[in-house]
């Protein structure tokens, strides 16, 4: 759609050049004589630029520049004027016009500036869209206690320097938290660097960190410049901290104390400001008392400790995420949006999501993906969901009951998956009734309704 232009000048001769010359270009051009009928128009209707005069009777151009720029959507300004002079130049450009022109108009020159305060905008606009996108992308998503008190935390944190140390089992959001925090800071508009210390071989980890010179090992054919130095003004975030080397460790607490390095093969210091968040699946104190992590970084990192919960431990998170990630990949793979019925609901309910958040999106992720329905119903879901209430190997039984009951859910469970959940079939498999198997269907908590659904 062309862009709206709005001329304001008092003489006609102008605004019918403007307007001519403007339009042939490819924009929708309107021209006023007042800076009253030019803040009538903006407040009416969308306008992308406007050519404003500085003098004009009544309300002159900067007063009306200033009534501008109090509207919710301000367009781009460009002031003209036969009387131009420098103070009047940067007292405009302080009220916030994109660029000052001179009567008489060149119009070569007049549409390179209309071109250019164009670009501007819609850069402008990439930008908020772009940092929308982002703060979309940052959200910590849930409703359970744990989830609240954790956005509580970021918000409470954010806007200071401290250093974080955000714990919790793989999966669960860890970068997610410190992207939030980044966002939420006053280094948003500054970098956001992630190191990943477990992928990273141990050779090369302070060339990754410090980054290096030409020639300072094999391999070493160029400059590089660390990650540290990358993050210089913003955040830099640790991933699996307590996978790093002694050695780096070492090299890393320097760097904390002093904000400044060497990078590998240099004599030149390199000094930088940078807030670190560092995170974790390992019990650090226990790595402590093993002596594979220093106690001095374990302190300067753990200023303030945050911990992500497991989704097996906020459950009632489950449908707000799944329906979040439904959404989410419908839009991105250009699928119609798709629904959890209450029954898919409960059997992700009953699984005990060992790949925590990171499991259930990639779930939903291949739902999206190969599931030909719009309603997502149990048997879309892996096989292996269906169990997801069984122990463990590991998990230890507190009675023989308990235990029965487990083996006995985990059989009918794969007699009914074997007759595709048909409940007359599966009775007969097991030697039962059909209405004997309802009741021990309830009894050890498997929803008859799943069956009923599954073979219509």
């Amino acid at each position: 759609m062309a862009h709206s232009i709005l001329i304001v000048d008092d003489e006609s001769g102008i605004r019918q050049s403007l307007s001519s010359i403007l339009a042939e270009e490819g924009y929708r051009v309107e021209a006023v004589a007042t800076g009253e009928e030019c803040l009538t128009v903006v407040e009416s209707k969308p306008v992308d630029l406007v050519l404003l005069d500085v003098w004009l009777p009544g309300m002159d151009g900067l007063a009306t520049l200033e009534r501008l720029n109090q509207s919710p959507a301000a367009p781009m300004v460009v002031m003209i004027s036969g009387h131009g002079n420098i103070e009047t130049a940067v007292r405009a450009t302080k009220l916030g016009a994109f660029d000052f022109v001179e009567k008489p108009l060149s119009l070569d020159k007049t549409i390179l500036v209309v071109k250019n305060a164009l670009q501007y905008l819609r850069l402008e606009e990439e930008n908020r869209r772009l940092r929308a996108e982002l703060e979309h992308r940052c959200q910590v998503i849930g409703e359970s206690v744990p989830m609240k008190a954790l956005r509580q935390q970021i918000a409470l944190t954010a806007p200071t320097n401290g250093r974080v140390l955000v714990y919790g089992e793989s999966g669960t959001g860890k970068e997610l938290v410190a992207r939030a925090l980044h966002a939420a800071s006053l280094r948003r508009d500054r970098p956001f660097v992630e190191v990943n210390c477990a992928a990273i071989p141990e050779e090369l980890i302070e060339s990754e960190l410090f980054g290096h010179v030409k020639g300072s090992f094999t391999g070493a054919s160029e400059d590089k410049v660390g990650k540290f130095q990358k993050a210089d003004g913003g955040t830099l975030f640790l991933d699996e901290v307590g996978d790093m080397s002694l050695k780096t460790q070492s090299k890393v607490l320097r760097v904390l104390e002093e904000q400044r390095f060497e990078p590998v093969g240099s004599n030149e210091v390199v000094t930088v400001d940078v807030r670190v968040i560092a995170a974790t699946n390992k019990k650090l104190d226990e790595e402590i008392a093993r002596s594979t992590f220093r106690e001095d970084l374990f302190y300067r990192l753990n200023v303030i400790p945050f911990y992500v919960p497991a989704l097996r431990e906020r459950t009632e998170d489950i449908p707000i995420l799944a329906r979040y990630f439904l959404a989410e990949f419908s839009s991105a793979y250009g699928r119609r949006p798709k629904e959890l019925t209450e029954a898919a609901l409960e059997v992700l309910l009953r699984y005990p999501w060992p790949g925590n958040v990171r499991e259930l999106k990639n779930l939903i992720e291949r739902l999206v993906i190969i599931c030909p329905q719009q309603r997502i119903e149990p048997h879309h879901l892996p096989p292996e969901f269906y169990r997801g209430a069984a122990r463990s190997p590991q998990q230890a039984y507190t009675s023989l009951h308990e235990a029965r009951a487990a083996y006995e859910r985990e059989f009918v469970l794969r007699k009914l998956e074997e007759n595709q959940w048909n409940m007359t079939h599966t009775a007969t498999a097991l030697g039962l009734e059909r209405s004997h198997l309802y009741r021990k269907m309830k009894s050890l908590g498997i929803s008859p309704e799943i069956a009923e659904k599954l073979t219509k």
